[in-house]
Order: C-alpha cells, then sequence, then structure tokens
C-alpha cells in the first residue's frame, strides 16, 4: 500500500478545527479525547454514487463542502455553494442516499450533537434545505450507516456517551447504540430506540451490510475502549431485535467500517486499522472476506494496507462506492506524508488488483 496514486486534490476548506467553538468555546489541543473521538476537520466523510448516471460521485466534507465527479473520482468540480447553516457543524457529517416509496431520490446530510439536524437535496446535491432538528435528541457521528429496509422505509444508526443524546446531558462512562426509523424517505425521523448500552465495552460508529440473500443486516462497530476487538451484532427482523455483539477477529479490528459486495459476491470492507498488534495498526486498511466469515468469526480472505498512515491513528472515516465497471473509490483523509499536514486522498481499485497484491505469482 505503499505506492497508491492520489487522484484528486485536496477537496476540503482546510479549516483549523482548534480556533472553532464546540459547545460555547474553543478547546486546547490537549482536550480530554480531542485528537482521537472528535472530527480532526479537513476530511471527507461522506461518498455517494448517483444510482442511474455512471461515474456521478459526490463527497462531502466534515467542513462544510460539497464536490461533484462525472469520471469516477477521476477529477473534481470546484467547491459547490452550500447553506450558511452548515458552517454551524461542529461534528463529523455523514451523507447517505434514499429513495422512497414513491421513487423520490434524495441525498441527506446529517450533523450531529446535541441537536442532530438534517439538510436534504433532492436534485443530486446542486441545492440543498438548512440543517434542521430532527427531534429532540442528539448524538455522536449521526448517523453513522443508514439502510434501506425491505418494507420500503430506512433505518439509520448512531450512538452517545451521554453528553448529547437530551440537552444539558453528562458523559456517565456508558456507550449507547441507538436506531431510528423514516418511513417518508428520510424527511422526517422517529424516536431512537436503544438497541444495546454498556460501561464495560464502549461500542460505536456502526457500519450497516446486508447479506448476500437480503434477508439478514449486520452492524459492525468499532470498540472504543480498546480492550476488545470490534464487535457484530445482527438482526433477521429488519432491525427489530438485533443479537448479544460478539467480538470480532483481529482482522476486523477497526473503526469506520464501510462495505460493499465486489461484483464476484466476496464482501470488501474499509477501515482504520485498529488491532492490537498489528502491523498497520492506525493505518487505512482494506479487508476482503465473504458475509460467512462475517457471521462464523473467521478473519477471511487477506486485508491489505490501502495507505500508510504517519499521524499516529488519526486517519480514515472513507467513505466508499462501486463503479459499474466493477471499480472501488474509496476516498478518506490521512497523514500521508511524513512531516506534513494531513490531507485527502481517493483510491480505485478491483478486488482482482488486491488479489494480484495479496497472492503475488
Amino acid at each position: 500500500g505503499d505506492t497508491w496514486k492520489g487522484v484528486s486534490p485536496d477537496l476540503t476548506a482546510q479549516l483549523d478545527r482548534n480556533k472553532l467553538k464546540v459547545m460555547g468555546r474553543v478547546w486546547s489541543v490537549d482536550a480530554v479525547a480531542k485528537n482521537q473521538s472528535t472530527s480532526p476537520y479537513g476530511n471527507i466523510v461522506a461518498l455517494d454514487e448517483a444510482p442511474k448516471l455512471e461515474n456521478l460521485l459526490y463527497v462531502g466534507t466534515d467542513d462544510g463542502l460539497v464536490q461533484v465527479s462525472e469520471d469516477g473520482g477521476k477529477t473534481w468540480s470546484g467547491r459547490l455553494p452550500t447553506p450558511a447553516s452548515w458552517a454551524t457543524s461542529l461534528e463529523t457529517p455523514t451523507i447517505h442516499r434514499t429513495v422512497d416509496r414513491g421513487g423520490q431520490k434524495r441525498l441527506l446530510l446529517f450533523s450531529g450533537l446535541y441537536p442532530i439536524r438534517l439538510s436534504v437535496s433532492e436534485d443530486d446535491g446542486r441545492r440543498w434545505s438548512e440543517l434542521r432538528p430532527i427531534g429532540p435528541y442528539g448524538g455522536i457521528v449521526a448517523m453513522a450507516s443508514l439502510v434501506a429496509l425491505r418494507d420500503g422505509s430506512h433505518l439509520a444508526m448512531f450512538h452517545d456517551d451521554g453528553r448529547f443524546f437530551r440537552e444539558g446531558g453528562k458523559a456517565d462512562g456508558a456507550f449507547r447504540l441507538y436506531q431510528v426509523r423514516s418511513e417518508d424517505g428520510g424527511l422526517t425521523w422517529g424516536e431512537p430506540h436503544l438497541v444495546f448500552q454498556s460501561g464495560e465495552v464502549h461500542l460505536c460508529e456502526p457500519g450497516l451490510v446486508r447479506s448476500p440473500d437480503g434477508k439478514r443486516l449486520a452492524a459492525l462497530l468499532r470498540e472504543n475502549r480498546r480492550i476488545k476487538n470490534a464487535h457484530v451484532i445482527f438482526s433477521d427482523d429488519e432491525g427489530a431485535t438485533w443479537t448479544t455483539p460478539r467480538e470480532l477477529p483481529a482482522s476486523l479490528t477497526g473503526d469506520r467500517h464501510v462495505l460493499r459486495y465486489a461484483p464476484d459476491g466476496r464482501l470488501f470492507a474499509t477501515f482504520r486499522d485498529m488491532a492490537t498488534g498489528s502491523p498497520t495498526r492506525g493505518d487505512w486498511v482494506g479487508w476482503v472476506g465473504r458475509w460467512d466469515d462475517v457471521v462464523e468469526g473467521r478473519p477471511g480472505q487477506y486485508r491489505v494496507r490501502l495507505m500508510r498512515n504517519h499521524g499516529g491513528t488519526d486517519c480514515a472515516y472513507p467513505g466508499l462506492e462501486l463503479l459499474p465497471d466493477g471499480t472501488f473509490v474509496t476516498t478518506t483523509y490521512g497523514h500521508w506524508t511524513a512531516g506534513e499536514p494531513p490531507y485527502v486522498v481517493s483510491v480505485r481499485f478491483t478486488v482482482a488488483e488486491l488479489d494480484a497484491r495479496a497472492w503475488p505469482r
């Protein structure tokens, strides 16, 4: 993974988060968890592909920009205009695409902390509504994942540590995983439902994926106390109930899992490696295996370093899309050049190319 070629310039606004107010004040650079669990800025946090126009991609950054590529990520537009309220986002935003029961396509941008707010585009990102609260609740990295359910509704997941779920909250030593549902393609959302809570393991940032037959959901979960591997939970009833969390193998241990199926049916996951003792710990990695490997707790076929990170573990909240020709495009930030500030790169590959790296002849 040392020779990947960047295919875009820095697509962010290059803001300095150490000069921005959070909860009414500017925090020092050594504030608790500031460099471990908060958005660094200068990070692409959302990547989405138009469902009917080949090679049309959208990128959203955590400092309030949206840009478009019409050639599968090889080149990008200039910075597109965005609503003024986006500049008030203080936490990693996410972008998700939905299609409602009437066929209306939308892009949804969520901004976390209290309250969770939503901005909507119904013209593929050309125009956006201002951010507005979706309800009297908040959370961290909202929405970490969103999936369409078989009845045409949508399910989204996020987590909180007690500080943001209700106004004026305080951290209490436990992490809670929540889910919410929308019946109208993401325009409105119901009250959160508690999926899991624990003070022993801090499970968060769920990465959702369906089984190949579409009947089962899995959520891969970051373990933020760093005392256990990443975990996984399953649902056989479209999120009505979930299994008890269990550990994943070290090969899938990390943060911010994003998963897609390759054309040959194998599963590709990209994330930040946080496995204890791993030679790529803190780097941006990709995992290749099968659905059954996740279910059975097997290590999968292989894991590769996508890029080496030179900034400790500060990297990789990736977006991931599969283009019609079978090429994966994944985009994220990191300290890719030793001694230089972090920047954003986008890489393209097929699983056949990864196979060749993992299993050289």
